[in-house]
């Protein structure tokens, strides 16, 4: 019996958990989040986590899996997801993995490329830069050395960032030359599903998801989280802009658009990624129909 993994990505806010639980609900699977944030239990309001109905209309794999006192990579999280998916194609022929993060999907789908070992001492220099010159002196290096991975990464995120610049540093090219390795060997087919909206339109609700967030509490949240803003899970979007006003460097007020638009920028890089890597077909949220006839012509094949 053949077996397909449907990968449902796209950029945050678009309405990913809603259409991949309705497709879930027809095809009678189970659902593999690759969210790198959802894996979090204390990052609850900020992570924009399937609510507790929402959990309950689809089994969902990954959803609050981890602390963030622990190291988690996305190493670890491609060989503990492909254990469990290997386990469920025992009994199963077809699941779905959904995200925004690409890099995660693609380790479950692809695997993960192969780096070169890098001097110590190149990473401990990246991270003297960035406290003494700030996050900005990275990523305009990144932009400059490669600007393919800067266009789709996570460029909050000053690990990303050192790791990018790193290899770059050590190697003399560009981090995104060694993404293209040979693709690992899968029990199942991957069929590939993005979705999106008109840019406005997704715009308008990232803004939306930003204030209903802080209306649930998610001031309160990063507050709690505050002690333990150097754990590398909190390297992001969200998070990153309240610390930076608990320590009186930005208003509140300041905080939250820097969340919507830096949110916004990093969904625009999410559209990048997925449209860059040539596997994807684009439906909106509200084509259920079209995605099944999809899903349906790819398993035919």
């Amino acid at each position: 019996m053949n077996k397909y993994l449907i990968v449902i990505a796209g950029p945050t806010a678009v309405g990913k958990t809603e259409t991949s639980i309705q497709i879930a609900q027809q095809l009678g699977t189970e659902i593999f989040s690759a969210d790198s944030r959802q894996f979090y239990r204390e990052m609850e309001i900020g992570t924009a986590k399937p609510s507790i109905e929402e959990l309950q209309q689809a089994k969902h794999h990954f959803i609050d899996s981890r602390s963030i006192s622990e190291d988690y990579s996305v190493g670890d999280f491609e060989r503990e997801c492909i254990g469990q998916l290997d386990n469920y194609y025992k009994n199963n022929s077809t699941g779905i993995l959904t995200g925004g993060t690409g890099l995660y999907i693609k380790a479950i789908c692809e695997g993960l490329d192969d780096f070169p070992e890098t001097d110590p001492s190149i990473r401990a220099t990246l991270n003297i830069l960035k406290d003494e010159k700030g996050i900005e002196v990275l990523q305009a290096e990144l932009e400059e050395k490669d600007p393919v991975y800067f266009a789709e990464a996570d460029i909050q995120n000053p690990h990303r960032l050192i790791r990018a610049l790193e290899i770059i540093r050590s190697t003399g090219k560009t981090f995104s030359s060694f993404r293209q390795k040979n693709i690992k060997q899968r029990i199942f087919k991957p069929i590939y599903i993005a979705l999106n909206l008109e840019r406005s339109v997704l715009y308008e609700r990232i803004n939306h998801r930003v204030d209903l967030m802080v209306e649930q509490g998610l001031v309160e949240e990063a507050r709690k989280l505050f002690p333990e803003r150097e754990k590398n899970a909190l390297q992001t979007v969200g998070y990153k802009e309240l610390f930076s006003h608990f320590e009186n460097k930005i208003s509140l007020d300041e905080a939250i658009e820097l969340i919507k638009r830096n949110t916004r920028r990093y969904a625009k890089r999410q559209i990048t990624w997925f449209k860059n890597s040539g596997n994807y077909a684009f439906f909106e949220p509200t084509d259920v129909d079209e995605i099944m006839g999809y899903i349906e012509m790819n398993q035919s094949i």
